[in-house]
């Protein structure tokens, strides 16, 4: 499809590509101004504005049904049916068991949403290359570059979380292209490579240790997105790159690529002003009354959830952690990954219930136990099973409302997706909420996309994979001390304790909630070959890629389906 006019002055479909992609036919564009190029570029403030369209979209991207396939496939996360509510077709039930289909609606809007967001960093790229006269309007060319190497790196990151969502994908490198068919894994991994490599060099370094970040892309974060390439290659092309993300990872952690250094707290990375949190090198920005980053609100609170956060309601009661305990209260000892809360030390200071004291400081990190507010005194109390009652989240699954009616005892009661109760599940609260008094700084929590905690991370697994578990260890160490009062760990990684099973552990407990669990369960070749919580294992090596959506199949012919779909 031939680009032949200026595009942000319309109303903008989809983008060019994803006409193409989607199967879109309709192709006629329909202008609402007459504005043009030469009279819209007028100064810094328009080329910014347009700079940034591709990255709001990238912000919605990033969220919802994205962190759904990551998390509620995998052994952290459940939404489960709580009486008429949450059922929705069956959807979360084909998540954890694996039955997902073409058809399902967070299937497509990956897929859609990935390739949107592909169109619309590519045509930004070539229209602000195009049409702006940079220097004219008090640009360096170092500016100009760096636009051109952020937006490049925009599309390597969504073509690199496409690739690990279905596969190998339609490469587009010009929106002047006709419709294509889907590359393969490895033609859109070199593809991702190229792109990332060919950005770094010209993007900006981060020379203050602190400084707030902005969203915007610096060398740092394309760095690690290579590296994260690297760390998953096995999983995407059947290539150990692990060397590499190692030597990437030493280099991020030695300032090669920027000014950061881990966090002293364990909520700096997530609190009201994580912005300005060290170990952050990559966010998207969120501030009350403007773009906020609050769609797991509704997703993760109970109805009532407002009133133990003293502020604003209109939750919905939906996603809660996976249960580490039986409706008898016996920790599940018959599988060995999931039980996320059971997986935190009883010491560890996230493990308490959360907890808002004012002036942005908070403790704790779930909605555990009874809800009453010990400063408020408020509770929050049941409208379903148990109703008027106040509401106490557990740790279990089951409905214990019918005991007595539908089963004999608790023993009897069943333990899965579709017995849930409106107490159901402990709620995480990752990102914090402050009390009404102080609501004017509700939204201010950034979404964080890369943090250097998760570098130590990835060097420690290369490190553990090569055979050096003391190293690995003091690596994840220097992380977990921060969880402890006074720094002291009761249950520190060691080489004797450092196993598949360990690691994974540790991957969870820290980037809890953080939607990546997935990729690193099929790193580790558990997501299909283990059981979880009412998840069985299935040894079906095709369910490591979603299908493509019937949606995009249907807009062309020359996409192909996944195998085993």
């Amino acid at each position: 499809m031939k680009k032949n006019k200026f595009k942000y002055i319309k109303a903008l479909c989809l983008g060019s590509l994803l006409f193409i992609i989607s199967g879109c036919t309709d192709l006629d564009e329909k202008w609402y101004s007459e504005a043009t190029p030469d009279k819209y570029f007028t100064s810094k403030q328009s080329v910014l504005t347009v700079l940034y369209r591709p990255f709001t979209h990238f912000r919605w991207f990033v969220e919802n049904d994205r962190w759904r396939l990551q998390e509620l496939t995998a052994d952290g996360f459940a939404i489960t049916t709580k009486g008429p509510h949450w059922y929705n077709g069956g959807i979360y039930q084909r998540f954890i068991h694996h039955a997902w289909t073409p058809n399902d609606g967070e299937i497509w809007e990956t897929w859609r949403g990935g390739t949107m967001g592909i169109a619309l960093a590519m045509e930004t790229k070539e229209d602000l290359n195009t049409f702006v006269d940079y220097e004219a309007l008090g640009f360096t060319q170092a500016e100009k570059d760096a636009h051109q190497m952020q937006l490049q790196t925009l599309i390597a990151y969504l073509y690199m979380r496409t690739l690990d969502y279905f596969g190998g994908m339609p490469i587009f490198t010009s929106t002047t292209q006709e419709n294509i068919g889907r590359s393969t894994d490895k033609e859109t991994f070199a593809h991702v490579e190229t792109l990332l490599k060919e950005a770094i060099p010209q993007l900006e370094k981060k020379t203050e240790i602190g400084k707030p970040e902005d969203g915007s892309i610096k060398q740092a974060a394309a760095v690690m997105m290579l590296a994260q390439l690297y760390f998953n290659a096995e999983a995407y092309i059947g290539e150990s790159r692990f060397t590499e993300c190692a030597k990437l990872s030493q280099e991020l952690i030695d300032g090669v690529y920027g000014a950061y250094d881990l966090d002293p707290t364990w909520h700096g990375p997530h609190g009201f002003d994580n912005d300005k949190s060290p170990e952050m090198i990559w966010c998207t920005p969120s501030q009350n009354a403007k773009l906020t980053f609050n769609w797991f609100w509704s997703a993760f609170y109970h109805y009532e959830s407002y009133k133990y956060f003293d502020i604003e309601g209109g939750a919905d009661n939906g996603t809660h952690l996976q249960p580490s305990r039986k409706p008898t209260g016996e920790i599940y000892t018959e599988y060995k990954l999931g039980k996320p809360y059971e997986k935190f030390n009883d010491k560890d200071l996230r493990k308490q219930p959360y907890l808002y004291l004012g002036n942005k400081q908070y403790k704790g990190m779930f909605l555990v136990g009874t809800q009453t507010n010990p400063v408020t005194g408020v509770s929050s109390r049941g409208t379903q099973e148990y109703k008027d009652q106040i509401i106490t989240f557990v740790d279990q699954v089951a409905q214990f409302r019918k005991v007595g009616t539908d089963y004999p005892n608790v023993a009897s009661l069943p333990s899965n997706i579709a017995s849930g109760e409106e107490n159901t599940g402990i709620r995480l609260v990752k990102v914090p909420q402050p009390n009404l008094a102080e609501k004017t700084i509700r939204w201010n929590p950034d979404n964080p996309l890369a943090r250097l905690a998760e570098v130590y991370y990835m060097l420690a697994e290369c490190k553990m994979r090569a055979g050096d578990k003391a190293g690995a260890a003091t690596l994840i160490n220097k992380v977990r001390a921060r969880n402890f009062e006074n720094r002291i760990d009761p249950d520190p990684v060691t080489s004797a304790n450092l196993d598949e099973y360990r690691i994974l552990d540790e991957w969870m407990v820290e980037f809890l909630g953080e939607g990546r669990r997935r990729t690193d369960l099929i790193r580790w070749n558990k997501f299909l070959t283990e059981k979880w919580w009412d998840h069985e294992a299935s040894n079906d090596k095709n369910l490591n890629r979603f299908p493509v959506p019937a949606r995009a199949l249907s807009g062309s012919n020359l996409l192909e389906q996944n195998p085993g779909y």
